[in-house]
């Protein structure tokens, strides 16, 4: 049952594999090129794993910031999760001595396999696949991270315009959800609400008032929703 349940985990989570590598690749090439070698790649990948704040990580090592700039930047980019949490309390209710690693092991792309109301084993074994998806996911990211930094070490490579494929994989889980999904209203809100508080609050500073935004709007649709049940 217990290799049913492995390989079952490991085909989900495979549509993550490709992108976690090539991202991961993208962060190890940055983060030698700016003069830090494996071992600083694997420490980053295992600690944060956080595609993003690991991008904007290394500009933060290589301008020697100081610890506060850093936490107020990772609360700022890593927001997001806070709301990610709430939505998956009950999910990860009875997850026993998974819980912990599965609260770490959050990421967009982990949260989005979480969501998915199909889970394709028994309820007894649910807690085991959630945690194999989860640990699957993080081994594909140390894996690209890791691999980049190596591959820094032997190849030239110009690492201009890296920094778009975390963009690049937030469009294409947007289009997959999109495609997938037949309520576009949660997309559309996120959607809108983002331009809106980019335009209002400006590049360095929406993306907070984005998801307060966006969280207040699907809970009154929500509410509303309920009450016309």
């Amino acid at each position: 049952m217990k290799k049913q349940v492995i390989r079952l985990a490991f085909k989900t989570s495979i549509p993550v594999l490709a992108g976690y590598i090539v991202l991961g690749m993208g962060f190890g090439l940055l983060l030698h090129n700016a003069g830090y070698g494996p071992g600083w790649a694997l420490l980053m990948s295992v600690i944060i794993y956080a595609g993003t704040m690991q991008y904007v990580g290394v500009g933060l090592l290589a301008g020697a910031a100081s610890i506060l700039t850093t936490a107020l930047t990772t609360l700022m980019v890593q927001a997001r999760h806070l709301f990610y949490s709430i939505s998956l309390i009950e999910k990860y209710k009875g997850m026993g001595k998974y819980k912990p690693y599965m609260i770490f092991g959050i990421t967009d792309e982990t949260y989005s396999l979480m969501s998915d109301p199909y889970i394709p084993v028994d309820k007894k074994d649910e807690p085991l696949y959630r945690f194999l998806v989860t640990l699957f996911n993080h081994c594909y990211w140390i894996t690209g991270c890791v691999l980049g930094n190596l591959l820094g070490e032997v190849l030239p490579f110009s690492t201009d315009g890296l920094e778009f494929s975390m963009t690049a994989l937030f469009v294409a889980s947007f289009t997959e959800q999109w495609i997938t999904m037949r309520d576009h209203v949660p997309a559309i809100t996120g959607f809108v609400s983002s331009l809106l508080c980019l335009a209002v609050f400006g590049p360095e500073r929406f993306l907070i008032p984005a998801l307060l935004l966006m969280t207040l709007i699907l809970t009154l649709l929500r509410k509303r929703e309920e009450a016309q049940a």
